[in-house]
């Protein structure tokens, strides 16, 4: 039976595990959006493919660069807390 100090605990943790994992696509993101906008400010240029290709761009490079990273993360937190938890150990 699962107490709520085991139940908060593991939500603490996944979440946790969401924050780290979403971290890096949330920063390139964020950098680059701000670099587009620095430089949409700088160049007077007000073209929304400008805001929306590069960062899309920004986002799929790190996320293909990070899926081992993201992978790696969310298995050793399945196989050392949920799995556990459903075997019930």
């Amino acid at each position: 039976m699962m107490n709520e100090i085991i139940f908060y605990d593991t939500l603490r943790e996944g979440l946790w595990n969401a924050v780290i994992v979403s971290l890096p696509i949330l920063t390139v993101a964020l950098v680059a959006g701000i670099a587009v906008g620095l430089f949409q400010a700088l160049t007077s240029i007000q073209e929304m493919t400008l805001t929306f290709v590069p960062k899309l761009a920004a986002i799929l490079g790190v996320f293909w660069l990070s899926m081992g990273f993201m992978s790696d993360t969310l298995t050793a937190y399945f196989q050392g807390t949920i799995v556990p938890l459903i075997a019930g150990g």
